[in-house]
């Protein structure tokens, strides 16, 4: 089984691309940086409660919602 970041990852990957918005819009919407999105998708990053609030809040979600599938 992958690791939890990569999960989230994953999960916000497929989130956004259902959505049908970029990266950088998205990252822009939601007040991170572009690169910063990019490694979170790849499973690069130890994301903070914050920042995965902020995600949860850009897909309309809350923290539990975006984390129940992992």
């Amino acid at each position: 089984m992958e690791n939890i970041n990569v999960r989230f990852g994953i999960r916000v990957r497929k989130l956004r691309n259902q959505k049908k918005i970029s990266q950088e819009k998205f990252a822009n919407e939601i007040g991170i940086d572009r690169t910063y999105m990019t490694d979170i998708e790849n499973g690069k990053r130890n994301v903070s409660l914050v920042i995965i609030e902020k995600i949860a809040k850009g897909f309309g979600l809350s923290v539990s919602e975006i984390l129940e599938r992992l």
